[in-house]
């Protein structure tokens, strides 16, 4: 087991570093203190996940790969949380909307510590956000850690605690390729029931099951089959871009190709699965196009209304988010 990391530039009087995880099997993880952002996965020398060029690119513009997005990760209708007879009143930066946290966790340089023994590489990365950034209450100190084992599992982590009342949220936003196309692979997971979305992304109707629709992933079956289906949901968002209700079952999802195969564990009820529906081969990710890469975005599932009790934290509560990746 190794550990190493190396500067590649500043940003806000702080200094941004890559940071190497490596196994004894020659497993390759890279990080970057930028947004605690998963940018590669090397398994003997292929990259299994999509990632920008260079590391200078993450903080050149928001494209959220890898990134610990929050406080909230996916939108909040109207940016309103209602909590007794109090309305507070997040900034709106999706139509009418709040999303991904406003100027979110993954766009700020955290403090990291790598460490290694005989059985893992990690590194531990840590960030205050102070209260009322981006409108939300409470002094909000995030851990978040990647460790990386001898059996091709790496482990993601994120603690945190607030001094007062919030709402917390968030994901690892990394997108899945194994290597290859996501919609070329072949997707299992353990949902039975799915959220249908309104026209701005946000759930409107409650659980639908998957059985007999383009969501139903319960058997293995090609990722491409559903997103170039004739479903009115798969239209509406040009893709997949849907919370799916995990069942309990483990795996909770399985996703291979002819080569690889990634295996996923989380402690959270749902995954938002996003096809990279929008990019397109031009900007700063010039390199990813459409179906290029499929997240596992684990978290609680958006929120119809202003009802956020699910992601509501007391103060000193401490949140604590797990999701395994096992590559094969």
């Amino acid at each position: 087991m190794k550990t190493s990391f190396i500067k590649y530039g500043r940003k806000d009087s702080r200094d941004l570093c890559e940071i190497t995880l490596t196994n004894d099997h020659d497993m390759v993880v890279n990080v970057l203190n930028y947004g605690a952002t998963l940018e590669k996965v090397l398994l003997n020398g292929e990259n299994m996940i999509l990632s920008l060029k260079s590391p200078a690119d993450y903080s050149r513009e928001r494209n959220f790969l890898g990134g610990t997005v929050g406080r909230i990760a996916g939108r909040v209708r109207e940016g309103q949380w209602k909590h007794g007879q109090e309305i507070h009143q997040l900034p709106l930066n999706d139509g009418e909307n709040h999303i991904h946290g406003g100027i979110g966790t993954d766009m700020q340089v955290w403090n990291f510590r790598p460490s290694c023994d005989g059985k893992t590489a990690k590194v531990d990365l840590t960030l205050f956000d102070p209260d009322g950034h981006n409108g939300y209450p409470g002094n909000l100190k995030l851990h978040a850690c990647y460790e990386l084992d001898n059996e091709n599992t790496l482990r993601y982590s994120l603690e945190a605690v607030s001094d007062k009342l919030t709402i917390f949220n968030p994901v690892n936003h990394t997108y899945f390729n194994l290597g290859d196309r996501a919609e070329n692979l072949d997707l299992q997971m353990n949902a039975d029931y799915y959220l249908p979305v309104d026209k701005t992304g946000l759930p409107d109707r409650g659980m639908e099951e998957v059985e007999g629709t383009a969501f139903d992933f319960k058997q293995k079956k090609r990722v491409g089959d559903a997103l170039h289906s004739n479903d009115a949901q798969i239209k509406l968002r040009n893709g997949l871009d849907h919370p799916f209700i995990l069942n309990g079952n483990l795996p909770n999802a399985v996703l291979s190709s002819n080569k690889h195969k990634l295996t996923v564990t989380t402690n959270a009820p749902a995954l938002v699965l996003y096809a990279g529906n929008h990019f397109d081969h031009t900007g700063i990710p010039d390199n990813i196009g459409q179906y290029d890469g499929l997240t596992f975005e684990a978290q609680c599932p958006p929120a119809e209304g202003n009802d956020l009790g699910q992601i509501t934290l007391l103060p000193n509560e401490k949140f604590r988010r797990t999701v395994n990746w096992k590559f094969e």
